[in-house]
C-alpha cells in the first residue's frame, strides 16, 4: 500500500504549480487536507488534494488541471501527516511548486485577483469585498469543496453554481506579470534559483524559468517575495510565452507553455526534456502513426512556428475548420506559422492549438490522479 500511495502522490505532484499560465484555481493546502468530511478519514491526508483536483477536472471537463497551492509553513512539520507526505510537501516547497508562507492571510485571494483565477475554499472573505469587488459580483469565483456522492463537489459562496469561473487578471497583475523578479534571499525557489539550501535541494530544479514565476505579493505597493517578505528586484521584461493545448478525442488533455527560450516537442513519447507525451491517450492505430517526436513548436518574435519532425507528416486545420478540403498537409521537415485559430493535426482526432480555440466536443472521461490510490486508504461519503 505504501508504494501505491507514493504513486498517487507523484501523480498529484504533477498537478501543482505556481505558473500563472497553467494554474486553473487557487487552494489553501492546509484547509483541503484537514477537511475530514471529504473522505471520513484521518485528521490530515494529502490524498484529499488529489480528490479536489479530480473534482476540478470533472467540472472543467479537462485533464491535467493544475492548482496553485498556498501552504502554511507549519504543514512542513505537521505530525498528522505521514513522514512521506511531509517529505513530499517539502519537496514541492523546495521546487517552487507551491507557496510556503508563515502567515498565508489573504494571499489566496490576492493571487486569485492578480491572475483572474477562481478560489476553491470554504473560507469566508466578507472582509475583503471592498478590496476585491469580484468576491460579491462574480458567482463561481469562490467555491467551497464539499462532500458529494462520488467525491468532492463545489458550491458557490455567492449566487448559484458549481463550476469554477475564471475572471480577468487585474490591471496590477498584468503589470507585475510583464516583468521578471529576483529575491535577494539566497536560493529562493519562487524568485531565484530553484531549491538552494533546502533539505531537498539536490532534487530541485537548477533554475526557475522567469516565464513561470508566480505573481509577487504587494506590500505598501511594492512587489515583495511572499515567502521571505523581502522586496523584489526588477530583473527586466518577462520572456514572451504562449499557452498551447493538446486535444484528443474532442477533449483537452494537456496544456503547456511555449517560450522563446525553449522549443517544445509533442509526440508519442518525446526524447526531449519537457516534451509532451501523448501515448497514454492514444489508441493502437494512432500510436503506430504518431512518431515518438512528431512536431516541434517554437516561439519566434511572438509567432508560433510548428515544424513536422515525424515520419508520416501532419496537417494544419486553418481557422479550426474540420472540413477535409481545408486541411493543409504539413510534410516531414516542413514548417509553418500557426495563425490565430489554426490547429495542428497529428492524426485524426489528435490536435494541438491555443486552448480557447479548442472547444470540447465529446463526453468527458477523466484521467484521475487518484487512480492508484488504495481503496482502503480512503472512504468516500455515501450517496
Amino acid at each position: 500500500m505504501r508504494f501505491e500511495i507514493s504513486k498517487v502522490l507523484d501523480a498529484i505532484e504533477g498537478r501543482v504549480c505556481t505558473d500563472p499560465s497553467l494554474a486553473r484555481a487557487v487552494v489553501d493546502l492546509a484547509e483541503v487536507i484537514r477537511y475530514q468530511d471529504l473522505d471520513g478519514g484521518r485528521p490530515a491526508s494529502l490524498l484529499r488534494l488529489g480528490m479536489v483536483i479530480d473534482a476540478l477536472a470533472r467540472q472543467l471537463e479537462e485533464d491535467s488541471v493544475p492548482v496553485y497551492a498556498i501552504v502554511h509553513r507549519a504543514l512542513l512539520s505537521d505530525a498528522d501527516l505521514t513522514s512521506n507526505e511531509r517529505m513530499v510537501v517539502r519537496r514541492w516547497a523546495d521546487d517552487g511548486l507551491v507557496e510556503v508562507l508563515d502567515n498565508p492571510g489573504d494571499r489566496m485571494f490576492e493571487v486569485a485577483d492578480l491572475l483572474g483565477l477562481p478560489v476553491l475554499s470554504r473560507a469566508r472573505a466578507d472582509g475583503l469585498r471592498g478590496r476585491y469587488p469580484w468576491l460579491a459580483e462574480q458567482p463561481g469565483r469562490v467555491l467551497a469543496p464539499v462532500p458529494g456522492p462520488g467525491g468532492p463537489v463545489f458550491v458557490a459562496h455567492v449566487g448559484k453554481g458549481d463550476t469554477p469561473v475564471a475572471g480577468d487578471p487585474s490591471p496590477v497583475g498584468g503589470k507585475l506579470l510583464a516583468r521578471q523578479w529576483r529575491c535577494p534571499e539566497p536560493g529562493c525557489a519562487l524568485f531565484g534559483g530553484g531549491g538552494g539550501g533546502g533539505a531537498f535541494a539536490d532534487l530541485a530544479r537548477v533554475d526557475r524559468s522567469p516565464a513561470g514565476q508566480p505573481p509577487p505579493s504587494l506590500r505598501g505597493g511594492a512587489p515583495t517575495c511572499p515567502r521571505h517578505g523581502t522586496r523584489l528586484g526588477d530583473a527586466g521584461p518577462r520572456p514572451r510565452t504562449e499557452v498551447l493545448a493538446v486535444r484528443i478525442g474532442g477533449l483537452i488533455r494537456r496544456r503547456f507553455v511555449l517560450s522563446e527560450e525553449q522549443p517544445v516537442v509533442v509526440g508519442r513519447a518525446p526524447e526531449q526534456t519537457g516534451g509532451i507525451t501523448l501515448g497514454q491517450w492514444l489508441n493502437d492505430e494512432a500510436r503506430r502513426w504518431i512518431s515518438r517526436n512528431h512536431v516541434r513548436f517554437e516561439l519566434r518574435v511572438g509567432e508560433v512556428i510548428v515544424t513536422d519532425v515525424s515520419t508520416n507528416g501532419s496537417g494544419i486545420r486553418p481557422g479550426g475548420s474540420m472540413a477535409e478540403p481545408d486541411r493543409i498537409a504539413l510534410k516531414p521537415q516542413q514548417s509553418r506559422v500557426l495563425d490565430a485559430g489554426d490547429m495542428v493535426e497529428l492524426y485524426p482526432g489528435v490536435q494541438v492549438g491555443r486552448p480557447g480555440e479548442l472547444p470540447a466536443g465529446a463526453p468527458y472521461t477523466p484521467t484521475s490522479v487518484m487512480a492508484e490510490a488504495p481503496t482502503m486508504a480512503m472512504r468516500l461519503p455515501r450517496p
